[in-house]
């Protein structure tokens, strides 16, 4: 079967008593043959073990409110310094949807729509947010999750040529994921070309990097230096690359920081009270490189998972050198695999087959891969 190359679309006794509720649970669990398979996401478990540890073991410290306290701070520099950018900005926030509707609507005027491929969160999966700060999101032709500087390019002469362009959204931002929505990557080059493009017509360029720890590791040349380099604003996702929740939004230069910073992400319902909680996070994923290494480690499960459907004649809809793969299996095929494994659909590709998204993370196991490895075998063409 051929594949296209588009797609539309701390108290001894409250430790006993997770230690017995945990023996519950998984006793439930068994006794109600529950044994599945969590391939579905990459945010399914909590945290890494050395955050959670980090969070138990600061648990009891009196600290001030708001990410004014010294675990927010020490994190921020430890970005600052990753980034190779002294003056960034950051700030922690409690999730995607709320950054990117946070960072959109501050970066923006009220009358600006930001550039975005027609695949984008921001476009299909995030129930209007950014609609909803006033803002549209002006979706382009995408290949693969991406756009390019030359269609970003073509909108805009097609816009200020039009004659009407007075009483139409005006352009104000280039929205990007990295990787994308279908584990694609750009390159070095591919994001300076768009970074030109938003210079010459005086556009903001904003990176939405929830799973950015996945594509740092798979990219050969895309770095945070490169991104402070490039972008006005962008996000280090937190919630799917080992922590609890939480994501640190950067903006790269200090004449690029919206007034009133901390009163704007309070309006947006982003700012948290116990602010040490993003901080403390973020301050173990930028110590000693566990941020590369958790990304690392779910490219290596993912490579298995790929050689894996490969061995049992299972072909995939796009190759993905990220975490996210998106296999392509008769609605049998679906039906049996769905049987242990938890997977997204991600959308018909013909009559008789879908395409799914089998997504590892910095959680992953050897085992999971293995057990999901026999399933393939099992439903195997």
């Amino acid at each position: 079967m051929g594949l296209a190359t588009t797609f539309a679309g701390s108290g001894s006794g409250f430790v006993s008593g997770c230690g017995r509720m945990t023996l519950i649970i998984y006793i439930l669990r068994i006794g109600g043959g529950i044994n599945m398979l969590y391939f579905e996401n990459d945010y399914a478990e909590g945290a890494a073990p050395a955050v959670l540890q980090a969070l138990i073991d600061s648990n009891m410290e009196h600290l001030p409110g708001y990410g004014e306290d010294r675990y927010s701070q020490a994190a921020a520099d430890k970005i600052r310094t990753a980034m190779a950018c002294p003056d960034a900005t950051v700030k922690f926030i409690t999730g995607g949807t709320q950054t990117n509707a946070l960072a959109l609507d501050l970066l923006l005027q009220p009358y600006e729509g930001v550039i975005a491929p027609d695949t984008a969160h921001i476009n299909t999966h995030e129930a209007g947010a950014i609609e909803l700060t006033g803002h549209k999101v002006l979706p382009q032709p995408s290949k693969l999750g991406k756009i390019d500087a030359a269609t970003i390019e073509q909108f805009l002469t097609a816009w200020i040529s039009d004659g009407s362009h007075e009483h139409m959204v005006q352009p104000g931002m280039v929205y990007l994921t990295f990787p994308t929505e279908y584990g694609t990557l750009y390159t070095a080059d591919e994001l300076r070309a768009i970074a030109t493009v938003c210079r010459q017509h005086d556009l903001r360029l904003y990176i939405d990097g929830a799973r950015l720890a996945y594509g740092l590791a798979a990219s050969n040349d895309v770095t945070l230096p490169l991104l402070a380099q490039l972008c006005d604003a962008f996000y280090i996702g937190g919630t799917k690359c080992g922590a609890l929740a939480g994501e640190a939004l950067v903006f790269t230069r200090p004449d690029g920081v919206p007034a009133h910073l901390v009163n704007r992400i309070k309006q947006h319902g982003a700012l948290v009270a116990k602010g040490r909680l993003l901080g403390v996070q973020f301050g173990v994923l930028f110590t000693d490189g566990l941020y590369e290494q958790l990304g690392k480690h779910a490219l290596r499960m993912a490579d298995n998972l790929r050689r894996a459907l490969v061995a049992n004649g299972i072909p995939r809809f796009i190759e993905s050198p990220t975490n996210q793969q998106f296999p392509v299996v008769s609605t049998s095929q679906q039906a049996q695999l769905a049987q242990n494994v938890r997977f997204s659909v991600w959308g018909k590709y013909d009559d008789d087959h879908t395409v799914i998204r089998l997504a590892t993370s910095w959680a992953t196991t050897e085992d999971d891969v293995t057990a999901l490895a026999k399933e393939l075998q099992r439903i195997g063409a």
